[in-house]
């Protein structure tokens, strides 16, 4: 009698099914829409997830100026950097920031709840974030998803 007859079948990089993901960031509040994200690009969303592999899908998001903050985060959310040299701490408010670079209001959020790892560098790659509703990836011909379908 085999007492073994199952196997646990993990996901490797020739096994997973990635597919490209269009998410329209209008209207939704940056927090939830970055969580929501970062579970597509992980993968999670998938019945063969597995930790340790980029098993996600590569996610489009549109209209990246279009999101929302709540309370007076627009005006006490603040972004710092360091510049390399002493007394070089530099800050942004949410609100400049979306004036100069609104795509990266999006960028930095999702990349803060993906891995601190060499695999959170590689699931980053898989997010593209654009100005507008127009993108350049219309030959991969993302599929639309709307976001209150993700758990």
């Amino acid at each position: 009698m085999n007492t073994l007859s199952y196997k646990t079948k993990s996901a490797n990089s020739e096994t997973v099914n990635k597919e490209w993901l269009l998410v329209d960031a209008e209207g939704e509040t940056l927090g939830r829409l970055a969580s929501k994200v970062a579970k597509l690009i992980r993968g999670k969303h998938k019945v063969n997830y597995t930790p340790h592999v980029d098993c996600g899908d590569n996610v489009v998001v549109i209209n990246a100026e279009k999101v929302v903050l709540s309370g007076n985060k627009w005006t006490d959310k603040s972004y710092i950097r360091h510049t390399g040299y002493p007394g070089g701490q530099r800050e942004l408010s949410a609100e400049k920031m979306l004036e100069k670079h609104p795509h990266r209001l999006v960028e930095f959020a999702v990349k803060g709840m993906l891995p601190k790892n060499k695999l959170g560098s590689a699931l980053f790659r898989n997010l593209h974030v654009y100005v507008g509703g127009e993108h350049k990836q219309e030959a991969q011909k993302p599929k639309k998803v709307e976001l209150d379908s993700i758990k």
